[in-house]
């Protein structure tokens, strides 16, 4: 019921996040699921997508990689390709044992400058985000695939151990509270 509008308000806030001048270049989000939003409601040059799933038809202009990140963090790009890599709603379906590898590969492919965008739900949220899912608010089956609520200081741990300086990260709160967000600069 709710899906498509924390959809809406998730794009709504990593395109705040997104300084323009990275939108010159080419964007990669991380877990878009099979209609991805995100990219469908932000310009970039190019656009990539990478899901466990494959894509519903009508994703034109969005190149897609069907991958299983949890099974293998590697990101099938050449250094410094990308300008910005979101991870909208992602970060809480990997598991703990993958995330610093991924981040270690979401360094290398963001360019000198490029940033790393994340909003995930706030750990303590997780309890309200059950309840909501038994009387179908939002997506029984998404929440069930939680594997671990973050933090924002626990993020900012992930993304140090994969080389991010933390003078280049920032966080912040959303959606009253409900969710976190981070970013970080190469």
């Amino acid at each position: 019921m709710l899906e498509s509008y924390l959809a809406r308000l998730r794009a709504r806030q990593a395109n705040r996040l997104i300084p323009g001048h990275l939108r010159q270049g080419a964007v990669l989000d991380i877990g878009c699921g099979t209609q991805p939003y995100f990219l469908s409601h932000t310009f970039f040059r190019e656009k990539y997508a990478i899901d466990q799933a494959k894509p519903l038809p009508g994703n034109s202009g969005i190149h897609w990689f069907s991958l299983n990140l949890n099974e293998a963090p590697l990101l099938p790009f050449e250094e410094t390709f990308f300008s910005a890599v979101t991870l909208l709603a992602v970060v809480e379906h990997i598991n703990p044992e993958s995330m610093v590898a991924l981040f270690k590969e979401i360094y290398r492919i963001l360019q000198p400058g490029g940033m790393v965008i994340i909003t995930t739900p706030a750990a303590w949220s997780n309890s309200l985000l059950r309840r909501m899912a038994r009387i179908n608010l939002v997506s029984k089956e998404e929440i069930d695939e939680h594997v671990y609520a973050y933090t924002l200081p626990l993020l900012g741990w992930y993304l140090g151990k994969a080389g991010f300086e933390m003078g280049k990260v920032k966080f912040g709160y959303f959606e009253g509270m409900l969710n976190l967000w981070a970013t970080a600069e190469k």
